[in-house]
């Protein structure tokens, strides 16, 4: 297990102190590597005790050891640590002259990061559970609720039994066709909508597996995920509006992981679809 899914099964249990520290240790595994118990504090802004006393909580014998199992995992290259921390700058107050350029450079920056972050070993698991699962639910309130629709559309062109969470009204009576062979992706980024955390634990609670794309692993909905999808966000610091442009990639990525595993039944869709088309003039060209 990763020290980053270690402290996931463990968040609940931890102080509110504790938790502060070991968010800040997942945020920076890198640096916490190599620094001593005075520099994390500090930097986390804790006690030295309270990093010590997560050691403890972690199951760890003292510090010492869960620096060593940190410094084990970046030498193995089990986790995005071993990477640069390249997190892309948000947009700033640049003239108008550069507003577009900077707001470009900045989404290739963040999908670049997304590079070094990215598992294939777990994003290809989530393409095996939505593949096997009977239901496929999404949820994607308020600002999420665009790549949710689009990534509803898309699962929809290449199997059955896809239901998009409505942004209002009858979410829970989606729940009804959950049960242990389902699967839940969620989509949460700041601020996090309550509802769709709702939404999601309620179908863990049934059962489904749980799969969230999210900007942390210890967001609300990544600590009760089975599968968390990390994205950054391009973030105007001006107006609080964010660009979902790195989103959509990782949706894109996965998708095409369930269309390369469906692809006889995919095809088998696509053209009973074409045929549906045709015959009622769906499209000009």
């Amino acid at each position: 297990m990763t020290f980053e899914n270690l402290v996931k099964e463990k968040y609940n249990g931890l102080s509110a102190a504790q938790r502060k520290v070991a968010a800040h240790l997942v945020q920076h595994l890198d640096q916490a590597a190599f620094n001593t118990v005075v520099q994390i504090a500090r930097e986390a802004e804790v006690s030295e005790t309270t990093v010590i006393r997560l050691s403890y909580a972690l199951g760890f014998s003292g510090f010492t050891e869960m620096q060593g199992k940190i410094q084990q995992q970046i030498v193995q290259g089990t986790s995005s640590a071993q990477q640069p921390n390249r997190r892309p700058n948000p947009i700033t107050t640049a003239g108008e002259e550069n507003l577009f350029r900077q707001t470009l450079e900045n989404e290739i920056a963040i999908m670049q990061h997304n590079l070094t972050l990215l598992n294939e070993a777990e994003m290809w698991s989530a393409v095996d559970i939505l593949t096997k699962a009977d239901n496929i639910l999404i949820i994607g309130h308020r600002g999420s609720h665009a790549a949710a629709n689009w990534l509803s559309f898309v699962l929809g062109m290449a199997r059955e039994n896809v239901h998009l969470c409505p942004a209002g009204g009858n979410s829970y009576e989606k729940l009804f066709s959950m049960n242990e062979n389902s699967a839940v992706i969620v989509i949460s980024f700041p601020r996090y909508s309550k509802e769709s955390y709702k939404i999601a634990e309620a179908a863990k609670m049934l059962g489904s597996k749980l799969i969230a794309v999210t900007d942390r692993l210890l967001s609300p909905v990544g600590r009760i995920s089975d599968i968390a999808l990390i994205s950054e966000l391009n973030v105007d610091i001006n107006t609080g509006n964010n660009s979902m442009a790195a989103v959509h990639s990782i949706l894109h990525i996965l998708s095409l992981g369930i269309m390369a595993r469906n692809r006889d039944v995919m095809q088998a869709r696509q053209e009973r679809m074409e045929q549906v088309y045709s015959s009622q003039d769906v499209f000009i060209e």
